[in-house]
């Protein structure tokens, strides 16, 4: 008995009107099937944006989903990847993703700070998972290893990419969901460089 559903990381601070602003957006359109807002993480100090994504993406630590949305996606996937593939079939199913860049939320404990090679080798077989295919894979771990400035991590994620293929690990999509994705995918790319 419920309109919406949030999943939040235990280690988050809220700004007092986060959940009055995210039942706003849902109320404003009942086209929108996710929403919202942006981690910052403190360095030095202060609390600077946890760049670890493109500003239209949310962070797996803070997700919001109306209920129609969250039981045609099928739920939260229990693999690595769970926070990407999410958004991606609300956008196969034509919902719409809402980030709130006014909502500043504290995590205290920033993505990946415990990261061993294995969970690095996840972030690639996460990748296949996905439905993403070699050269958006290759593509997307140039980026995150530029992002994380350890460009080392590109040869782990690509290990683990091939690790999965190669044990024909199961998709978290089906094929028509993972054409869409790649498609998807690539004009994002296009986008961005034209």
């Amino acid at each position: 008995n419920y309109d919406f559903i949030v999943k939040a990381d235990a280690d988050l601070i809220f700004p007092s009107n986060y959940f009055e602003t995210i039942i706003k957006h849902f109320k404003s359109d009942n086209r929108i099937g996710m929403a919202g807002g942006f981690c910052y993480i403190e360095k030095n100090g202060e609390w600077i944006l946890e760049n670890l994504t493109d500003k239209d993406h949310i962070r797996g630590a803070l997700k919001a989903y109306r209920k129609e949305t969250f039981k045609q996606i099928g739920g939260l996937k229990p693999e690595m990847g769970w926070d990407t593939v999410d958004e991606l079939l609300c956008k196969f199913y034509n919902w719409k993703v809402v980030t709130d860049e006014s909502l500043h939320v504290k995590h205290l404990k920033p993505t990946g700070a415990n990261y061993n090679k294995t969970a690095r080798y996840k972030q690639g077989e996460a990748f296949y998972s996905l439905g993403y295919g070699f050269w958006i894979t290759a593509i997307a771990s140039i980026k995150l290893a530029i992002m994380k400035k350890k460009p080392l991590l590109f040869i782990d994620y690509i290990k683990g990419f091939w690790k999965a293929k190669l044990s024909k690990k199961t998709l978290l999509v089906t094929e028509e969901q993972a054409k869409f994705i790649r498609n998807y995918r690539l004009n994002k790319m296009k986008e961005k460089i034209f």
